[in-house]
């Protein structure tokens, strides 16, 4: 049996309204908010006494879901350097297809994103680049020219 789809990817952050206000001036659309806890929710997880916080984002196409959780109870724990390198092990990035990509980084850095390095260019077909976002996130943005 093969898989069906992939469903969303899931970000642990320490500021839930303002990862939303991020994504959501990214064009992302709240999808909706819940509060999470119970055995349920402690067995999934592999962790007791989980409470938390969830918001789903979705991309405009309603293909992409972006899941922000916020952790209650156990609170968050930080396993490496605040701001890890793009080289670093795990999750590396969530790269995004936007129209305008000065607008999209202006409009990002007013939600605190910092671009990492610059807007490089690929041949004569997309104009890229990394950006900072809340609780760390790299989001990598890509702005089809060609």
């Amino acid at each position: 049996m093969a898989i069906q789809r992939m469903d969303n990817v899931a970000v642990v952050v320490d500021d839930l309204e303002a990862t939303i206000a991020f994504f959501t001036e990214l064009g992302m659309e709240l999808e909706g908010e819940a509060e999470i806890e119970g055995i349920w929710a402690d067995r999934t997880v592999g962790l007791d006494g989980v409470s938390s916080a969830i918001a789903m984002m979705r991309t405009p196409d309603g293909h992409g879901k972006l899941e922000l959780t916020k952790f209650h109870t156990p609170a968050a724990i930080t396993t490496g350097p605040h701001n890890p390198p793009p080289n670093t092990l795990g999750l590396h990035r969530v790269m995004f297809a936007v129209d305008d990509i000065d607008d999209t980084i202006s409009r990002l850095r007013r939600h605190g994103a910092e671009l990492l390095g610059e807007v490089a260019q690929y041949e004569n077909v997309y104009r890229l680049c990394n950006l900072r976002g809340p609780a760390g996130i790299i989001v990598a943005l890509a702005e089809r020219i060609g």
